[in-house]
């Protein structure tokens, strides 16, 4: 059967739930695929590349099903949503999304779907750009975190990490830390990733209450942009 590219993605996925980010190799993908190096760079040129179709294969469908009658702000937190369990579908998927650059169209769509909703949200672009930057940035940390905890057989790591965490703190003399302790080790990683979106996208909409009237959608700083370029212009 002739090697097609989507074959050389799919089977590298199920290569990654199966042992990992580390453990994937060009050499061991080629094995598994029952093909020479020389057949398998036809289609992938190096791990780089793998990695960033990978990616974006993750994302395939992430940007579709956010209701459209939400809200901007409401679609912007059910795109974040979509792509954390895009990033948690598939073991280290946060790691193999991190640091890529892929310019097609479902990472395209994700973002372009993103950006959209928040203008819709009353935003500027430069704000709603920097927004979109900011709420990926924050899903990929937070799912990095999430999944650091989950490979290592026969524990329960959350609980372990958190019970090194309890007894450092209980230890030393950080008051603070003592009286928040029983959230600082919360595993509910799902009220936790909400809380934290939640105080992002309550930011971004301080910008927009914070815009001039009768000017255009945008923050503070977007109207002293404009109003130092009128100035070099003037």
């Amino acid at each position: 059967m002739r090697l097609r590219r989507e074959q050389v993605i799919a089977t590298a996925l199920r290569l990654l739930d199966d042992v990992g980010l580390d453990a994937l190799t060009m050499r061991r993908l080629g094995q598994e695929l029952s093909v020479q190096a020389a057949t398998l760079y036809w289609h992938i040129k190096n791990k780089e590349e793998l990695l960033d179709a990978m990616a974006e294969a993750m994302l395939a469908d992430c940007a579709a099903g956010v209701p459209a009658e939400l809200s901007g702000m409401e679609r912007a937190a059910g795109v974040a949503e979509r792509l954390r369990r895009a990033l948690l579908a598939h073991r280290d998927g946060a790691r193999v999304f991190a640091g890529t650059y892929v310019a097609q169209d479902n990472t395209l769509r994700v973002s372009d779907t993103l950006v959209g909703a928040l203008r819709d949200g009353g935003l500027s672009p430069r704000a709603a750009a920097w927004g979109c930057w900011s709420i990926v940035y924050y899903v990929i940390g937070f799912t990095l975190e999430e999944q650091a905890l989950e490979v290592r057989p026969g524990t329960d790591p959350a609980k372990a990490d958190a019970g090194r965490f309890r007894e450092a703190v209980e230890r030393g003399a950080y008051p603070h830390l003592a009286a928040a302790l029983p959230h600082l080790v919360s595993t509910d990683h799902d009220a936790r990733f909400r809380y934290g979106l939640r105080v992002i996208l309550r930011g971004l909409e301080a910008e927009v209450e914070g815009a001039p009237r009768g000017g255009a959608s945008g923050s503070s700083t977007d109207a002293g942009d404009r109003r130092r370029e009128s100035r070099r212009s003037g």
